[in-house]
C-alpha cells in the first residue's frame, strides 16, 4: 500500500507542475500615470494695485521634467491642467510660454480673465497621441509666466481678499518596461 500511495503522490506532483518560463518579465508592460504640480502664482489686488497698468508679473521657471533620457523617451503622453481664479476688479490677460535653450517659444496658452465674479476656469491641454506633439514638452528648458491687468489701479473688488490665483498641474503616462 505504501508503494502505491508513493506512485500516486509521485504521479500528482508530475502532473500537476508546469515548467516555469521566467522570461515573462519581458513581455510586461508596466505604464504608470505619473502626477506633479508644475507652478502656482498668486497675486493679491492691492499689489496689482500698487504697479502701474498693464503687466504686473512676469517670471521664468526652470522646466526639467524631460531632461532625462530615460524619461524622455519612455513617455507616451500627457496632458496640463491650468486653473485660473480671479475674485479682483481687473480684467487680466495670463500668459504661458514654453521656452527652448535658445528662449524660442515652442507652445503658449493665454488666458483672458474677467473681473470679479468670474467662474473658476479650467483648461486642460493634451501632448501626445494626435494632440499637440511631445516634442514641445521634451524641448522645453522654460516656462515663462506673464501677466497683464487690463484694468485700472484704483478700483478694489468687494470680495474678501480679493485675487488671482493660478496653478498647473500635469499629468503623463510614461512606459517603464
Amino acid at each position: 500500500m505504501k508503494k502505491v500511495l508513493s506512485y500516486f503522490f509521485l504521479f500528482l506532483l508530475v502532473s500537476c507542475s508546469e515548467e516555469q518560463n521566467f522570461d515573462q518579465f519581458d513581455d510586461l508592460s508596466v505604464v504608470p500615470t505619473l502626477a506633479t504640480g508644475i507652478f502656482y502664482f498668486e497675486s493679491p489686488e492691492d499689489v496689482i494695485n500698487q504697479l502701474p497698468p498693464g503687466s504686473f508679473y512676469n517670471q521664468t521657471f526652470t522646466f526639467e521634467a524631460f531632461n532625462e533620457a530615460f524619461v524622455s523617451e519612455r513617455v507616451l503622453d500627457g496632458a496640463i491642467t491650468y486653473q485660473l481664479e480671479n475674485t479682483t476688479s481687473k480684467e487680466l490677460n495670463l500668459l504661458v510660454e514654453f521656452l527652448d535653450a535658445m528662449d524660442n517659444v515652442l507652445d503658449s496658452e493665454s488666458f483672458r480673465m474677467q473681473p470679479q465674479p468670474s467662474p473658476l476656469l479650467e483648461r486642460e491641454v493634451a501632448y501626445g497621441n494626435g494632440d499637440r506633439s511631445l516634442d514641445i514638452l521634451r524641448n522645453t528648458t522654460r516656462i515663462r509666466v506673464t501677466s497683464e491687468n487690463l484694468g485700472d489701479n484704483t478700483s478694489e473688488s468687494s470680495a474678501n481678499e480679493p485675487r488671482v490665483i493660478l496653478r498647473s498641474s500635469a499629468v503623463f503616462r510614461v512606459r517603464l518596461q
